[in-house]
């Protein structure tokens, strides 16, 4: 898929110094910026704003012609969407103050400390960022409209909360931030983070990588690399899964099994975008875009000591949950007739018919491993089928023809359904739960008095007595 919906991160630096302006953008750049534009003629700035799309400006305050003092407010009033980070000289705190009242976002004192410009920029850009999801978000919840339905091709569903995750990863897919998807084995996490990716307007490629079960020294030197000599049998240098995700997008799934160690080097990858390849004392810079997924409970973790506090903190910008298979039974006859026609197809075999029945008797099951067992249970089905309707029997040996528990949700409808006893009961319930109920209710509003309960049941005293003997104590 090519690129689309890709996010300007472009920085414009307005100095009448040349020297300044290219030792700033060379900064810049090596932070891993490379949008970067200058300009050293105050007049030029406004037409410039008027053709392209600036992010941030780093503004010096004392130029010839027009000052820094008299351009902000203009580009306050015209471009308020643009955050302005202003220089001045160490002695002018009155002028700083007055700046930042016209709407500065940052200030810094020249001669410029390199630290200080990065992190200006970095905030300015990360509060930009935010502010054009925000707009973005809010337009999707009065359209209700998906941009690029093309993305997410490969994700069957017509449900309304994976509708609403489609819409939030168009939001936030162009930005740099990363990305934690969370959900339970088997409800397509990775389906997801290839969709960011297609999303994103990254030029690079989507690299994937499973830590689970990888110690530290396996961790660092699949994802980062090693230098030749690095360890025993390293006999050359080698790139790691990083350089060939530059550009590009780097998924890693599982991140609830690292180890202390290897959350210690996520951690600098995702807050510095630095790392260093195995056996090597020079940092690298990596500009991949990084998302990451885990079927755990990260907070759970936390408190257990098994998980670092300041990157669960790092991965908390964009979150996407992705629900259960029992939390959205309305996609469940969609995703029997996929599984069909695509296991059919990879068997060489005519697509079975399901019988009626099937759809809704899968729907009475909570499939505890999500998509993943629904495709699995489908591939057995349709690998013993061997012409006309598709047996059931396949299915009830694994469902069997026990009742779902009560949190087994909406049993003979789909998610969507208004379903008064489902809300009553939080599921479908049984004749004897109703029974149970209705007489609780009758002998409530009787205050205790059986034969009154008994006319407002229609049944007699002592029909009801002996159902209240048989109810199970509460």
């Amino acid at each position: 898929m090519k690129a689309i919906n890709k996010h300007s991160q472009r920085i414009l630096l307005v100095d009448d110094e040349v020297l300044i302006l290219e030792g700033c953008r060379a900064c810049l750049s090596n932070a891993g910026w490379s949008d970067v534009i200058v300009e050293s003629d105050s007049r030029l700035v406004l037409p410039l704003l008027e053709r392209e799309e600036v992010d941030v400006i780093v503004l010096d305050l004392r130029m010839p012609n027009i000052t820094g003092l008299e351009l902000l407010p203009q580009i306050v009033k015209q471009h308020p969407e643009i955050k302005v980070i202003v220089a001045t000289a160490s002695n002018e705190v009155e002028t700083v103050v007055n700046c930042m009242k016209e709407g500065a976002f940052d200030y810094m004192v020249k001669p410029i400390d390199v630290k200080r410009l990065l992190t200006s920029v970095k905030k300015a850009l990360e509060m930009r960022s935010l502010a054009k999801e925000l707009t973005a978000l809010k337009n999707y919840m009065f359209t209700d409209r998906l941009d690029h339905p093309e993305a997410f091709a490969g994700i069957v569903t017509g449900n309304k909360a994976m509708r609403a995750v489609f819409q939030y990863l168009e939001v936030i897919a162009g930005t740099r931030q990363p990305v934690t998807i969370t959900g339970e084995t088997g409800t397509g996490k990775e389906l997801i983070a290839r969709a960011i990716h297609d999303l994103s307007g990254c030029s690079g490629d989507y690299v994937a990588l499973n830590v689970a079960g990888l110690d530290d020294n396996m961790f660092s030197d699949t994802l980062f690399g090693h230098r030749k000599g690095a360890f025993t049998g390293a006999d050359q240098a080698r790139d790691g899964l990083i350089t060939r995700a530059a550009g590009g997008t780097l998924f890693l799934d599982e991140i609830g099994d690292l180890n202390e160690m290897s959350q210690i080097k996520l951690l600098r990858l995702l807050q510095e975008q630095e790392y260093y390849p195995v056996g090597s004392d020079f940092v690298k810079k990596s500009d991949a875009r990084i998302v990451l997924a885990t079927n755990r409970n990260l907070q759970e973790m936390i408190k257990q000591g098994k998980f670092r506090n300041d990157l669960y903190y790092r991965l908390c910008g964009h979150r996407v949950h992705l629900p259960p298979l029992r939390e959205r039974r309305d996609d469940i006859p969609l995703l029997l007739d996929h599984f069909l026609e695509k296991v059919s197809a990879r068997l060489g075999k005519k697509k079975p018919t399901p019988p009626p029945e099937l759809a809704v008797m899968l729907t009475l099951y909570p499939f505890p491993g999500n998509i993943r067992e629904m495709e699995a249970l489908v591939s057995d089905a349709v690998l013993r089928h061997t012409s006309g309707v598709l047996s059931m029997e396949t299915f009830r040996e694994v469902i069997g023809n026990e009742r779902p528990a009560s949190n087994g949700a909406a049993a003979a409808g789909q998610a969507g359904d208004e379903n008064p006893l489902c809300g009553i009961f939080g599921h479908f319930p049984t004749i004897d739960e109703v029974e149970q109920y209705m007489i609780n209710e009758a002998m409530k509003m009787a205050k205790g008095n059986q034969g009154l309960a008994g006319k407002i049941l229609g049944m007699g005293r002592q029909t009801l007595n002996k159902r209240l003997k048989t109810q199970p104590s509460s």
